[in-house]
């Protein structure tokens, strides 16, 4: 078991990371690339003049193996709590700690699906654990193309037997963990225009011009970002940004959040320094709780 899992690479979880691991903490940090990647030149930063994200990046994970931290490039598809351990499900593995940072930013695969917004809450939700009850025996869709789809599609089979997995025009492309599992849903790998209903959502339109009737859709869209995983944990959320105190803790213990998926000024400086404070919060969490 590790003491803290950091769930993002970026500035703010490598920040918390140095900090966790000089205080001896058993650190774990699971990521893909950071949009600070993309960045050709870094000017912003004190004490650096000239630099570009991929550098800068780079240097922090170096810092972060320097100290005995491990970092691996994985998808988190689900957080579960159990009896205080927090469980942290990838693509490819389970891990466990005493405690989770999310650090994700704020990155989101745009869906210019239209009608998407207006049935939010009245048949498109974005969270299983939360509304899949309410779709017992009836017929539901997972809006998505991978790992994270068939997980959430497996989350609601719990409660019904009828899933379609809507690829919307993507490739529907699964690890070979999930692939046995995968082939207990229906497919469509068609684009989608538009959702269609009255009050509630009743209908997909797709752009060939054919229609599938439909119960509710859940959004599984690319990966599981902060949003995800925050409704999931119950998470309290202002204009869909985790909500922290002055600590960076949440409203459930032990966890934590950081950097742009809590709203704040989209700045590295300040990512740094929400990771610096949490990683300090983290530690005095971790050593009252032993």
């Amino acid at each position: 078991m590790f003491d803290v899992i950091i769930i993002g690479r970026g500035p703010a979880g490598c920040q918390a990371a140095i900090y966790t691991l000089r205080a001896n903490l058993k650190t774990l940090v699971i990521g893909k690339d950071s949009l600070l990647a993309k960045a050709n030149l870094v000017e912003n930063y004190y004490g650096i003049t000239k630099i570009s994200g991929k550098e800068l990046l780079d240097e922090g994970e170096r810092q972060v193996k320097k100290f005995g931290g491990l970092i691996i490039s994985d998808e988190v598809l689900d957080i579960k709590v159990e009896d205080g351990v927090k469980k942290v499900l990838t693509s490819n593995d389970e891990y466990q700690a005493k405690t989770v940072l999310i650090a994700t930013g704020n990155k989101k695969i745009p869906l210019a699906i239209e009608n998407l917004k207006r049935f939010e809450g009245s048949g498109i939700s974005y969270c299983t654990v939360c509304d899949g009850f309410f779709f017992k025996g009836l017929k539901v869709g997972v809006l998505g193309y991978n790992d994270y789809a068939v997980h959430e599609a497996m989350e609601l089979a719990t409660f019904t037997s009828d899933i379609t997995v809507y690829t919307n025009g993507r490739e529907f492309n699964v690890s070979d963990k999930y692939k046995d599992m995968a082939r207990g849903f229906k497919v469509n790998n068609k684009a989608i225009k538009k959702f269609d209903g009255v009050n509630e959502l009743n209908e997909i339109c797709f752009d060939d011009g054919t229609r599938d009737t439909v119960d509710g859709v859940f959004v599984a869209y690319g990966n599981a970002d902060y949003n995800a995983l925050a409704k999931k944990l119950g998470l309290i959320e202002n204009n869909n940004f985790i909500v922290t105190n002055e600590r960076q803790e949440t409203n459930v213990s032990g966890i934590f959040a950081a950097g742009d998926c809590t709203g704040v000024f989209k700045q590295i400086a300040v990512a740094v320094g929400q990771g610096a404070i949490a990683g300090d919060s983290i530690v005095k969490y971790v050593k009252r709780i032993c």
